[in-house]
Parts: structure tokens; sequence; C-alpha cells
């Protein structure tokens, strides 16, 4: 296949965040709130950050299906493609969370899944969203623009991430991501609460991207 490496870069950098971050989750659930709060929010963003810049080249690095989606419907990418990409992502989620189940067998569904209980649909899905518009408004302002400073994409975007976890991360879980979501639930069989983490970000990053299509439009 033509376009196979884009795929794989896809599937890759997810699987790296899901594996990494909802790791670090469920690490924290099983030693008693060792990595803690700012723990977790590092953890994603840093190992978003590395695989950005490792594989931002390949693919664009989008490794979230509410990024892919706010491309396509700023025809930044065809129907096809974006379709592939979103597969990809999920595929790559899934099978880390697959992986982190079966490394660690003695987690519970909690543990893995990572978000709080109880939430309202409507929060949620307003805070997700909101979360979502500052990353992928962060997304166009330093990869997307053709004025953004060269470089600093990885560390901004990956920035973004931690500081939204830090601060949606005791309500939501801040996945700002469906496939961050969709891996861990697909294996812990938490499905309930996933309309938040598919409805918010797409909300959050289609709006972002309009905006910034408009703002960074030269």
């Amino acid at each position: 296949m033509k376009d196979l490496k884009l795929y794989v870069s896809e599937f890759l950098g997810t699987f790296g965040l899901v594996f990494i971050g909802a790791g670090a989750v469920l690490v924290n659930g099983l030693t008693g709130g060792s990595v803690g709060l700012v723990g977790i929010a590092f953890a994603h963003g840093l190992i978003l950050m590395a695989m950005i810049y490792s594989m931002g080249s390949i693919s664009g690095a989008h490794f979230n299906p509410a990024v892919t989606l706010a491309m396509l419907i700023n025809k930044r990418i065809d129907v096809k493609k974006a379709a592939l990409y979103i597969v990809s992502q999920l595929l790559g989620a899934s099978v880390a969370a697959f992986l982190l189940k079966l490394i660690f067998p003695v987690a519970t569904s909690a543990q893995l899944y990572g978000f709080p209980i109880g939430i309202s649909l409507a929060t949620g899905i307003a805070l997700e969203a909101v979360l979502t518009f500052f990353l992928v408004f962060v997304i166009y302002g330093t990869a997307v623009s053709k004025k953004a400073v060269p470089g600093v994409f990885g560390f901004a975007i990956g920035s973004s991430v931690a500081l939204d976890i830090m601060m949606g991360g005791n309500i939501t879980g801040a996945a700002m991501n469906p496939a961050r979501a969709f891996g861990p639930a697909v294996v812990s069989g938490l499905f309930s609460d996933l309309p938040i983490y598919i409805i918010g970000p797409i909300i959050g990053a289609i709006v972002a991207s309009v905006l910034c299509e408009w703002l960074h439009k030269e």
C-alpha cells in the first residue's frame, strides 16, 4: 500500500500515547496514587511530544480522531485517508490497552480506564470540548500555520496536553481524544461515559480548526 507508512505512524503514535498515558493512570491506581495528577499529565504530554517529533514528518502526527476530523472538515486531508487514519488510531489505542491489561492482569477496569465516574453528560462534553479546543488551537498555531515558529510544535502541543490534564484530569480525565478513551473502554467494558470523549473532543476540535483557518489565513 502506497500510504502504509502514514497509517503505521498513526498506529504507533496513538499506541504510545495510550500505553504511556493510560499506563501512568493504571500504575497510579495500583500504587496508591504515587504518580499523581501532575505525573499523569507529564506522562501524556511528554510521550505525545516524543511521538510528534518522531513521526510528525511521516503522517503529520494526528494521533487523535478529533484532530483528523478537524483536518477533514477544512480539506487538509481527503476522506479516504482520514478514515484510514482514524482506523489506525483506534487500533493503536486498543492494542495498547490490551497490552496494559496483559502486563497488569490485576488491574481493575477503573484503574485501566482512568476516567472519573458520575459526571453528567453535559458537563463532561462541555469540559472535553473546551480542553480539546485549546489543544487544536495550539496545533494550528504551531504546526499547521505557515507562520509558525519552526521546531516548537512538539513541545507546545505536548505542553498543552499536560496543562489540560492538570486542569481537567480530576473531572473528566481530560482525554481530548476519542482514541485515548476508546482503547481502554474496549478493554475495560466501560462504555457508558464514552460519548463524552467522542462528542466533546470532536466539537472542540472542529470549532478551533474553523476559527484558526480564519485567523491564520494568508
